[in-house]
């Protein structure tokens, strides 16, 4: 079987981190290369919102808030068993939100094996950023816990809703909705035709991002591999069948388990710093970025798309 190119990238990388190579990234282009995909992805979706109306899409986007509300709900009394009430919530807020790159590689996966989707996805990718967040603070806040909260709810949601990722995605989405295809032309070179070349060179720094963070196994290794596992694992099932209610095609499908099995490691981690100072990182980053991430782009995006197969 074919290897898409983007998935060798990452495995540059991550070889490259763990054989201790000097190989790495200008800070400053990582952060170039991050701006860069969120507004793709934004003006992606935009694009597709100028071509149908708003309103056929609100039953839809109910749905996507309420998966993103659901699933912090399922996983939190499971995780609670072996997690502390704070630990648990951020690790809710971490896997109820959504990984960007994971699901560009996804697109990148369907692209390649032209299979078509719907391209509204790009909005339920934005809706799911945020329900997540402000659940994980809200179970971390009840009970005990609730007076070591630390920082307000107004600063919270300012993280949540004007944080850089939210930014760049809802402001794509409306740059491409406003100027229309037509409008767009003149960059589809930079942000549709560019678009996979840039994320083998975001995909490239994240394997050694990940390598880096392979210490929080020696430490804590069967937690973190089983929740980084066996969570993506279910959790896909819970976005097929929220597809299966929206009616969308395999390619949909597909995509939403994908977003349902995502972890977030830039918008969550940001967030619960925040918000839960006390949480310990290592535990939720390590999950998401260390073990879940890889786990998706190597064997998870090509498995979901079967799982898909099935139910449709």
């Amino acid at each position: 079987m074919q290897i898409d190119p983007v998935v060798l990238f990452f495995l540059l990388g991550l070889a490259a981190g763990l054989a201790k190579s000097d190989l790495k990234l200008p800070s400053a282009l990582y952060e170039t290369l991050s701006v860069f995909l969120l507004l793709a992805i934004g003006i992606k979706g935009g694009l597709i919102l100028a071509k149908q109306p708003i309103l056929t899409l609100l039953p839809q986007a109910a749905l996507v808030i309420t998966m993103g509300a659901l699933i912090p709900l399922l996983i939190y009394p499971l995780l609670r068993t072996k997690l502390s009430q704070v630990d648990a919530a951020s690790m809710v807020a971490h896997y109820g939100s959504v990984s960007v790159v994971t699901y560009a590689v996804g697109v990148a996966f369907l692209s390649q094996k032209q299979i078509s989707f719907e391209p509204q996805t790009t909005l339920f990718l934005v809706l799911l950023e945020m329900p997540a967040l402000m659940i994980g603070v809200v179970l971390a806040r009840l009970g005990p816990n609730a007076a070591q909260s630390g920082h307000g709810w107004r600063k919270l949601l300012h993280e949540v809703f004007l944080g850089k990722s939210m930014v760049l995605l809802m402001g794509g989405l409306l740059i491409g909705a406003l100027a229309g295809p037509e409008g767009i032309k003149p960059l589809d070179l930079l942000y549709i035709d560019l678009f996979k070349p840039v994320l083998t060179l975001f995909l490239l720094e994240m394997g050694l991002v990940v390598a880096g963070k392979m210490g929080i196994l020696r430490q804590q290794g069967l937690l973190v591999l089983s929740i980084g596992i066996i969570l993506p694992l279910l959790l896909s099932w819970v976005g097929i069948g929220f597809g299966l209610l929206m009616g969308l095609s395999l390619g949909g499908l597909t995509l939403m388990a994908i977003l349902a099995a995502s972890a977030s490691y830039i918008a969550a981690p940001a967030a619960m710093r925040m918000a839960l100072p006390q949480a310990n990182p290592a535990l939720s980053l390590g999950a998401a970025l260390g073990v879940t991430f890889p786990f998706n782009i190597l064997v998870g995006v090509p498995l979901y798309h079967q799982f898909a197969g099935y139910a449709a």
